[in-house]
């Protein structure tokens, strides 16, 4: 089978990269042909870079620049394009895209049903039902563009809490609802998580498109469990509000006999240290971002893993990696954090704004240490099982064999 994956960016950045490359893996090592479509830029090095087309960068230039290139960012042209070529050459029998909003635009998406291949997508946020893809903005959950609102998005600044930012992803909202150029070009919308789809649904109708689940590529059994039983809890991922780890503080201050380990950086970290400072917080540790073996090691003594998030996370892998390492998480109830936590088994699951919840599931996890251990033991077990390769391929071919050509 020859199977087209496209995404905005080929360099590794982020999970969604690693999402994009590990799926392509997977499939030239089960023999599949695999093309890759991405937007062309200096750190590409591949031999599809060829197909590339060029995106304009909406955050640099001035005002006029992004004016001009705006269109462009709404539906490339020179992408479809590209696209179109990649096609007629290649030849799939199924393309899968994943995040091609802004650089590939939704514009690729009606070339391939102008060729007549069928389009899987897998929608790893929320851009296809919000325009600042998290539904949350300024510290609360939202959900104030359902029904086509989304000129709400330019009252509230959700976007990079810009004026600009707000008014452009707004029109391009607009323009794609009215357009339907997702529900129309893609045949099966792919959702790691069962709240994912079900708020699709919310948004856009149920039976008004197609979806199936299909969770991220993820090798749990590489990960070698410790037997180590640690003394502290741990926080790693980006610092910056939507993760809620100034919620974790507040909790730490009630639960001063949990020592806390926070492994990361971002935008609010000196904000959370002074918060720290203000608390007397001195059982939690700012330690950093944490890279590869160094942050397997702290994973690998840590007692339990806090997933605080305050947005609805679609897919964290951070429990991932923390149930490959025979962790359990304390996760707050937003997104899909609850189906993978599954409370008084691999973890237990708290409400989100709630600091004294948060705290007494922290203290509860550190005084038993026989059902810490225990549900860190579920938690791979379940890890094993469900996220592997073989596993993995099993559905994704599932899929593929549904829609190809």
């Amino acid at each position: 089978m020859r199977i087209l994956l496209a995404h905005n960016n080929f360099a590794v950045t982020g999970g969604a990269e690693v999402f994009y490359h590990e799926v392509g893996r997977v499939l030239r090592e089960q023999g599949h042909e695999v093309a890759y479509f991405s937007a062309n830029n200096s750190a590409v090095d591949t031999s599809w870079k060829e197909y590339f087309p060029a995106v304009p960068s909406y955050s640099e230039g001035g005002t006029l620049a992004k004016v001009i290139n705006f269109p462009s960012m709404v539906y490339n042209r020179g992408a479809k394009k590209e696209m179109a070529r990649l096609i007629e050459d290649f030849k799939p029998n199924v393309i899968h895209v994943f995040a091609i909003y802004v650089q590939l635009t939704p514009a690729i998406l009606e070339a391939a049903h102008e060729a007549g291949v069928p389009v899987v997508m897998s929608c790893n946020d929320y851009k296809h039902i919000c325009p600042n893809y998290k539904l949350y903005h300024h510290g609360k959950i939202c959900e104030e563009c359902k029904g086509g609102n989304f000129y709400r998005a330019v009252r509230n600044r959700c976007c990079h809490d810009s004026l600009a930012y707000s008014v452009a992803s707004s029109v391009e909202a607009y323009a794609h609802n009215w357009m339907d150029v997702y529900r129309k070009n893609v045949h099966t919308f792919l959702f790691a998580s069962e709240f994912m789809a079900q708020k699709t649904e919310e948004f856009w109708g149920k039976e008004t498109f197609r979806w199936r689940t299909l969770r991220n590529p993820f090798d749990a059994r590489k990960h070698v469990v410790s037997n180590t039983v640690g003394d502290y809890a741990l926080y790693f991922g980006r610092i910056i509000d939507e993760k809620g780890v100034n919620v974790l503080l507040d909790a730490a201050a009630l639960a001063r006999g949990v020592p806390l380990v926070v492994v990361g950086d971002g935008p609010d970290l000196n904000k959370l240290k002074q918060q720290a400072a203000a608390q007397c917080l001195s059982h939690v540790q700012f330690v950093g971002a944490k890279w590869g073996d160094e942050l397997d090691q702290i994973l690998q003594n840590c007692r339990y893993v806090v997933v605080p998030s305050l947005w609805h996370e679609n897919f964290p892998y951070v429990i991932l990696q923390s149930f490959a390492m025979g962790k359990p998480v304390i996760g707050s109830n937003r997104g899909g954090i609850p189906e993978l936590v599954a409370h008084g088994e691999r973890g237990l699951v708290y409400d989100a704004t709630d600091a004294t919840g948060l705290a007494e599931a922290m203290r509860e996890m550190m005084e038993e240490t026989d059902r810490a251990r225990q549900m860190g033991e579920s938690a791979k077990r379940y890890a094993d099982a469900e996220f592997n390769d073989e596993t993995f391929y099993a559905n994704l071919m599932q899929i593929y064999n549904e829609v190809r050509v």
